[in-house]
């Protein structure tokens, strides 16, 4: 029989040792589900502890088979491997089956970011004379301003605000915490939004709590909520493009080197634990001054 237990002490270790947010916890459990169901039906291994680099190997067919692409597969093998290494340590298994697993690398896709005009459009078009104008003012100008994560953003408490440093305390991936500066910026419109538009709308709900962003009802703001904002932003704005909020921290790192930024710096900024994953950016900066390149050079063409 199938060892469900073990993948609720998994869920756990997640939930309480890595303190990794409700949507990374929730697609681990749907990869290391569908494995388990991929074994079920398909007979034969009726333990995890009897898994195979055969039948590791014969589920990786079976996710080319049915189309999934290779991000897909990537974060399945990962979610697998992490979960098998979890078991590993705690000598629930001799082995990590997925240990080898090697995918072939990829061309990584170019992230999207807006250039500084657009972000000009965007800011103009989240003003307005509403008391929530206010807080999708601020929410835009933390974004930019900090390059931090949606699940950094609306788990953001009024305590890790420092206005007088200028510094934000942001609890990140894997429980690494870090510091991130914000400008004046953002200051001015998070101070507007707080004295305006959070106090008022806490004191009209009744509602008590310590996260920054709320919601017409006084409530901590959900990711789902961040990504309304936006879109309704962009809806009001001359721009056509499309938006999601991992965009405003592709373009916080790209403006950081198209400024002269060093990649170390914005690897910290952005709290990547690796300097490769930091490097993507560097490609962008690069198609940044090719394109300037090939538009001011009289002989480029």
């Amino acid at each position: 029989m199938l060892e469900l237990s073990w993948l609720d002490l998994f869920i756990q270790y997640l939930e309480v040792d890595r303190r990794y947010s409700p949507e990374t916890i929730k697609a681990y459990k749907e990869d290391i589900l569908a494995f388990i169901d991929f074994l079920k039906s398909n007979g034969g291994v009726t333990s995890l502890k009897a898994i195979k680099l055969f039948d590791v190997r014969t589920y990786l067919s079976h996710l080319y088979e049915v189309k999934y692409s290779r991000n897909s597969v990537s974060r399945k093998i990962s979610s697998l491997r992490s979960f098998y290494n979890y078991l590993v340590r705690n000598d629930l298994v001799a082995e990590n089956p997925f240990e080898t697993v090697q995918l072939k690398r990829h061309n990584a896709h170019l992230p999207q970011f807006f250039y500084e005009k657009e972000m000009t459009a965007l800011f103009a078009a989240a003003k307005g004379d509403q008391p929530l104008d206010l807080r999708n003012s601020a929410l835009l100008e933390v974004l930019y301003a900090t390059g931090i994560r949606v699940s950094e953003c609306v788990n953001l408490t009024l305590t890790n605000v420092d206005f007088d440093l200028g510094l934000m305390l942001i609890h990140g991936k894997g429980n690494k915490d870090r510091y991130v500066p914000f400008g004046q910026f953002a200051a001015m419109a998070l101070d507007s939004y707080l004295t305006d538009c959070r106090t008022p709308l806490m004191a009209k709900y009744h509602v008590e709590h310590d996260y920054v962003f709320v919601n017409h009802y006084g409530k901590k703001l959900t990711a789902t909520g961040i990504e309304y904002i936006l879109n309704q932003i962009i809806k009001k704005s001359s721009l056509t493009a499309d938006i999601h909020p991992h965009m405003l921290r592709h373009t916080f790192a790209t403006h950081l080197l198209n400024n002269g930024a060093d990649l170390r710096t914005v690897q910290e900024l952005l709290g990547h634990s690796s300097l490769s994953t930091t490097q993507i950016y560097t490609h962008v900066t690069t198609e940044h001054l090719q394109q300037d390149y090939r538009k001011y050079f009289p002989r480029a063409k």
